[in-house]
């Protein structure tokens, strides 16, 4: 007698979620994705500003945190970068890699990622049922019971709970799955915006909201840097964004959330030494001498940051001659334009998050099968779980990744 064909249902049709999905499928699950959002992969067109960063070549566990990034090593080993690029590949997305090792698909489009998915869940035969918000998961016997907002219920053999976290709320991710896991038992690890801006203290962003430049940040903690990071860097009438702001804004968001002091620290000139930014400085001076503080600065420095800074520095008087400057405080320039700093008060909150850090404790999780080590046939893919990647492609490597070894197994 064949056995009887085994019923899974996902909760939350994102990246993670549609992989698991499809992988499941292919085993030859029944397989059920619920929705809340009136479309599946709302938040795969956000992703790469509209051309989805989908992988990065060079992912590998030291680009990932939590409280226990090892965690993810099983998963992203059993379904790594390689296959994550043949898989899509076999879908229809050519792969075109950028710098730092970015992918994208050859079109530069999103949606052509999400169409691929939504296809393959078509030809594997999987259930998409849209605006299903999920207010309970029980488990009686050996069955699940999944009941919506609405009151229909589902039944299934095991539960892929992969809703996300609590990042970009828009694409439907409120925390939710957060609830249902703990009424199942499990816990949460402390949970935080990351991949985000950061507010910083100061009464003077407003006059150089959008000003841009190509530097280094960094975050200093007890005056040592913990974490740091080049590019463009931008300034926003709260404080600052920008790549490298994304990249290491998780390590502020981690000690403000722990009640500890976070300082950021910006170098406008890293391309230059000290000395050499010091001689640079004494001859524009010296070209011209009686020409006015902040007007010896333009064609050096952005010219809305020029005012902020030297009244940082301590300058009062900004239009007295250039050749007054003794070497001290021409040394206050340098040292300003090579070591600003600013007490950071917080991160935009959850709407400008790109992903959550926290989630469901990973001790929990069995790392080999993506399965709760507390209510058998429970698995986990995803942002929902304590693991969370830097900026470039890898948490939607995560995605695949996770959501392949549960799909997998969920189905088994």
């Amino acid at each position: 007698m064949p056995a009887k064909q085994k019923h899974v249902i996902v909760i939350g049709g994102g990246a993670s979620g549609m992989m698991a999905a499809i992988t499941a499928a292919r085993i030859g699950a029944k397989v059920t994705i619920l929705e809340r959002n009136p479309r599946i992969g709302k938040k795969i067109l956000a992703t790469g500003n509209g051309r989805c960063n989908y992988s990065n070549i060079t992912a590998d566990i030291s680009c990932y945190h939590g409280q226990n990034p090892r965690f993810a090593h099983s998963a992203l080993a059993n379904f790594d970068v390689q296959a994550t690029l043949d898989f899509f590949e076999e879908l229809g997305i050519t792969p075109k890699i950028e710098e730092r090792g970015k992918v994208f698909p050859m079109s530069e489009q999103a949606s052509s990622v999400l169409d691929v998915l939504r296809y393959e869940l078509e030809q594997t035969g999987v259930k998409v049922i849209c605006e299903a918000y999920v207010r309970k998961i029980v488990k009686k016997d050996n069955t699940f019971l999944v009941t919506l907002d609405n009151s229909t219920e589902y039944r299934g053999d095991s539960v892929i709970l992969a809703a996300g976290g609590k990042a970009m709320p828009a694409s439907g991710s409120d925390g939710n799955a957060y609830e249902l896991a703990e009424n199942l038992g499990h816990s949460l690890t402390p949970i935080f915006p990351a991949l985000v801006q950061l507010k910083l203290e100061g009464g003077f962003f407003k006059q150089i909201d959008g000003v841009k430049f190509v530097g280094t940040a960094e975050i200093l903690h007890n005056n040592k840097i913990v974490a740091r990071d080049s590019g463009d860097i931008l300034f926003a009438n709260y404080g600052v964004s920008g790549p490298p702001i994304l990249q290491i804004s998780r390590k502020a968001g981690e000690l403000l959330q722990k009640g500890r002091e976070a300082v950021l620290k910006l170098i406008i000139f890293d391309k230059l030494t000290k000395e050499e930014l010091t001689k640079l400085l004494r001859k524009r001076f010296a070209l011209s001498p009686q020409k006015p503080l902040d007007f010896s600065l333009v064609g050096l420095i952005n010219k809305r940051l020029i005012p902020v800074l030297l009244k940082e520095a301590g300058f009062t008087d900004l239009k007295r001659p250039a050749v007054s400057l003794s070497s001290k405080e021409q040394d206050k320039i340098c040292n300003i334009l090579q070591d600003w700093r600013f007490p950071i008060r917080g991160t935009k909150s959850w709407p400008s998050a790109q992903v959550t850090a926290g989630g469901i404790s990973t001790d929990e999780i069995n790392p080999h099968t993506m399965e709760s080590k507390i209510v058998q046939g429970l698995f986990f893919a995803g942002e929902i779980i304590d693991i969370d990647g830097l900026c470039g492609g890898f948490n939607l490597q995560w995605a695949w990744s996770s959501g392949y070894l549960a799909g997998k197994n969920a189905a088994q």
